[in-house]
C-alpha cells in the first residue's frame, strides 16, 4: 500500500545532529520509507525562534537557518537520487512514482522568515517551497497561534496574512493551518480560493488541547476540500500521553471522516518532531497502521486516506 505523509521534522535532525536522510536512527529515513510504501513526503524546515532557538542552540536568523537546512535538503536529495527526487510541479509526483522514487516536497513550518514581504513568498516558491505552515506557536507576520486564552484564540489573520493567502493561491503554495488560531483558520477559509490543509493536526473532541481542531473546524476544512493529516504525537492523540497506540490514531482518523467526510482524512505523522513513543514505532510501521485502518474502512476508503486525498490537494494547488 502506498501512502503520502504531509509532515515530518527529520531535516532538523540532519541540521542539529548530522543525520542522513538516507539511513538514520530516527523515526524516518528514505530507505525505510521506501520499504514501507511511501509515495511522497512533505519535508519540513521548521524555523526555531524565541526560546526554542535557544534550546536548540540556533543563533542564526530565520533566513540564515532556512538556507542552511535548504542546502542540506538539496545535498541529501542529490546524494540519494536513487531513492527520491524533489518535486516542483504536480506531474513530478507521477513521474517519480513511475520511476520507483519517493517524491520529496519541501515545506516550511512557521512563516516567520517571510517577514511581511510578498516578494519573499515568490523567492521561496522559486526555491521549491510548496507548502507553508503559516504560524508555529508564536505571533508572526501572518497572524497568531493557537492559545488557551479564548480572546487570543479568536484573533484572525493580519492584513498581510490575508494578502499572503491570496498570493500563495496564485503561486501554488499550499496553505497549512496547523498551529494557527481559530480566528486565523476562519480567515483562511474565507480568503483561500484553493483547498488548504491542517498538515499535522488531531481532533479536539477526542483530545482537548488547543493544537487540535474542533468539529466546527473539521467540517469547514472538509467543506473547502481540505485535508487533515493526523499527527502521531501522543499528547495530541490522548491528553498528556507519552505513548501513542495504533488504535488512538485510528480513532482520530475515524472521527475526521465522521465529521468532515472521507475525502478530508490523511496522514501528517510529525515524525522526528515530537516526544514520546508510537506503538508502530516509525515510518517502517506504516503498513501496521494501514492494516489497522483496513479493519474499519473499505479498500476504496483506505486509498483515499493513504494518498488520494493528498494527491487531490496537491493537484488543485500546484501550478
Amino acid at each position: 500500500m502506498n501512502y503520502i505523509d504531509l509532515h515530518c521534522d527529520t531535516l532538523m535532525k540532519c541540521y542539529l545532529d548530522g543525520k542522513s536522510l538516507r539511513e538514520n536512527d530516527q523515526q524516518l529515513d528514505l530507505v525505510r520509507s521506501k520499504s514501507a510504501g511511501l509515495m511522497a513526503q512533505c519535508t519540513a524546515i521548521f524555523i526555531p525562534t524565541h526560546d526554542v532557538a535557544e534550546q536548540c542552540a540556533v543563533s542564526q536568523t530565520p533566513n540564515e537557518y532556512f538556507l542552511s537546512c535548504y542546502d542540506i535538503f538539496l545535498r541529501e536529495m542529490k546524494a540519494n537520487n536513487d531513492l527520491g527526487s524533489v518535486v516542483s510541479r504536480f506531474s513530478d509526483i507521477e513521474d517519480n512514482f513511475n520511476q520507483g522514487k519517493i517524491s520529496a516536497i519541501l515545506t516550511i513550518e512557521d512563516g516567520v522568515l517571510v517577514a511581511g514581504r510578498l516578494n519573499r513568498l515568490l523567492e521561496l516558491y522559486e526555491l521549491g517551497v510548496r507548502l507553508i505552515t503559516l504560524t508555529w506557536n508564536y505571533e508572526n507576520c501572518f497572524g497568531f497561534p493557537h492559545s488557551l486564552d479564548q480572546d487570543a484564540m479568536s484573533l484572525g489573520l493580519k492584513p498581510f496574512g490575508i494578502e499572503a493567502v491570496q498570493y500563495m493561491n496564485e503561486l501554488g503554495i499550499v496553505i497549512d493551518v496547523s498551529h494557527l488560531s481559530e480566528g486565523g483558520f476562519d480567515d483562511v477559509a474565507v480568503h483561500s480560493k484553493k483547498p488548504f490543509t491542517a498538515s499535522h493536526s488531531c481532533c479536539r473532541a477526542l483530545c482537548d488541547v488547543s493544537r487540535n481542531l474542533t468539529d466546527r473546524q473539521l467540517r469547514l476544512l472538509g467543506e473547502h476540500g481540505g485535508v487533515c493529516g493526523v499527527n502521531f504525537a501522543p499528547a495530541f492523540l490522548e491528553k498528556d500521553a507519552e505513548y501513542a497506540s495504533t488504535d488512538s490514531v485510528v480513532k482520530h482518523i475515524q472521527h475526521i471522516v465522521s465529521v468532515a467526510g472521507i475525502e478530508a482524512a490523511a496522514f501528517g505523522s510529525d515524525f522526528d518532531g515530537f516526544p514520546g513513543e508510537v506503538e508502530f514505532r516509525d515510518c517502517l510501521g506504516m503498513p501496521q497502521l494501514i492494516q489497522a485502518l483496513s479493519k474499519v474502512f473499505t479498500p476504496r476508503e483506505i486509498d483515499k486516506i493513504c494518498y488520494e486525498n493528498t494527491l487531490r490537494l496537491f493537484r488543485e494547488n500546484f501550478c
